[in-house]
C-alpha cells in the first residue's frame, strides 16, 4: 500500500494510490478529457467513471445498476425519494461504506483511471482526495482553529499551520466572521457557521473531489443560500456531488443531476435505481423518463 509524502498530501495534482503491488511506482492520474454527449459545446475531464455499482447490506440488494460519469470542477446533484439509495451512492464514492461490516460493493468506480477499490487501494488515502461534508454539521469539541488543523496534522503537514487555516476558512467564505476568535469553540459558532466550518476541514487537506450529503438541510433559508452561494464558488478547484431533497435547490446549483428511483419486488425488498441522469436543465425541464418528470413535478416522492 503506498505512503503519501506530506507534500504529496498538500498537492491537488499528485496520484493517492498505486494500482499496482509491492514495487510497482505509483500510477500518475490521467485526467484525459472525454467529449460530451452529442449537442454539448464543452470537453470535460471524468473525474469518476461508474460502472454497473451495485450495493448489499446482507442479503438486501439496497441500489443496483448504477452507470455514470462525474465531470471535474461541476456540481452533480443526486435526488430522489427516501431510501432510493442516494446517500448509499454518495458513500460509495470515498469507501465510506466500507466501515459497514454487512456492505458489500460490486461493479466498478474509476477515480482518474484507477480502481477505488483495488486490492492495493489505501482506503484512508482516498478519503484525503475525497473529502466529506454530513447532512447535520459536526464540528470536533475543539477550538474553531483546531477543527481546520486537524487533518493537515494528522497528515502530518509541517509546514505553516496557519496559513492552511486561513486559507481554508477564506475559502469556506467564514474567515471574517472568525479571524477575531480562531480559538474559542466551534461550538459557539451558529449552525451555519458550524456547516461552513466542516466545509473547511474538509477543504483544509486540499481534496480534489467534496461529497456533500444534504449539507443544507439542517439550516435556515439564508444560512442555506450561503451554502450554496459558497458550493459555486467552490466548484472552480474542486468537482462537487450533493445529496439533496430540494428540487428548487438542485436545480439551482447543480450542473448535472441523478435521479434516483426505487421499485419494490414481489416480496416487498425495496431496491434503488439510478432512473436517469442528464444535465440539471434537461433533467428539470426535459426528462426522457415519465417517472422523472412525475417526480419533479410533485406527483410523488
Amino acid at each position: 500500500m503506498t505512503d503519501l509524502t506530506d507534500e504529496t498530501l498538500l498537492s491537488p495534482v499528485t496520484p493517492v494510490m498505486s494500482p499496482g503491488a509491492g514495487d510497482v511506482p505509483p500510477i500518475a492520474l490521467q485526467e484525459t478529457p472525454r467529449k460530451e454527449p452529442p449537442g454539448s459545446d464543452t470537453t470535460r475531464t471524468v473525474v469518476f467513471d461508474v460502472q454497473d455499482l451495485s450495493v448489499r447490506y446482507g442479503d438486501h440488494l439496497a441500489v443496483a445498476d448504477v452507470s455514470m460519469e462525474i465531470r471535474k470542477n461541476e456540481i452533480t446533484a443526486l435526488i430522489g425519494p427516501s431510501g432510493c439509495g442516494k446517500s448509499t451512492v454518495l458513500r460509495c464514492f470515498n469507501r465510506m461504506n466500507d466501515i459497514i461490516d454487512i456492505a458489500r460493493i460490486n461493479g466498478r468506480i474509476s477515480y482518474h483511471g484507477v480502481d477505488l477499490y483495488g486490492k492495493n487501494v489505501d482506503a484512508v488515502e482516498v478519503r484525503r482526495r475525497i473529502g466529506m461534508v454530513f447532512q447535520k454539521p459536526n464540528p470536533f469539541p475543539k477550538s474553531i482553529y483546531d477543527n481546520v488543523a486537524f487533518g493537515p496534522k494528522i497528515a502530518g503537514f509541517s509546514g505553516d499551520m496557519d496559513d492552511i487555516v486561513r486559507d481554508a476558512l477564506e475559502r469556506a467564505a467564514l474567515w471574517d466572521e472568525v479571524k477575531h476568535r480562531l480559538k474559542t469553540s466551534a461550538y459557539s459558532l451558529s449552525g451555519g457557521q458550524q456547516q461552513r466550518l466542516c466545509i473547511a476541514r474538509a477543504i483544509a487537506t486540499h481534496p480534489d473531489v467534496l461529497l456533500m450529503d444534504e449539507p443544507a438541510s439542517a439550516l435556515d433559508p439564508i444560512a442555506t443560500l450561503r451554502i450554496e452561494d459558497l458550493m459555486q464558488d467552490l466548484k472552480r478547484d474542486y468537482t462537487i456531488l450533493i445529496v439533496t431533497h430540494n428540487m428548487q435547490q438542485a436545480a439551482r446549483v447543480s450542473d448535472r443531476t441523478a435521479f434516483f428511483n426505487i421499485r419494490v419486488d414481489d416480496e416487498g425488498q425495496r431496491t434503488g435505481y439510478l432512473v436517469e441522469y442528464d444535465r440539471t436543465g434537461t433533467i428539470f425541464t426535459n426528462p426522457n423518463q415519465q417517472a422523472t418528470e412525475d417526480y419533479i413535478t410533485g406527483r410523488f416522492g
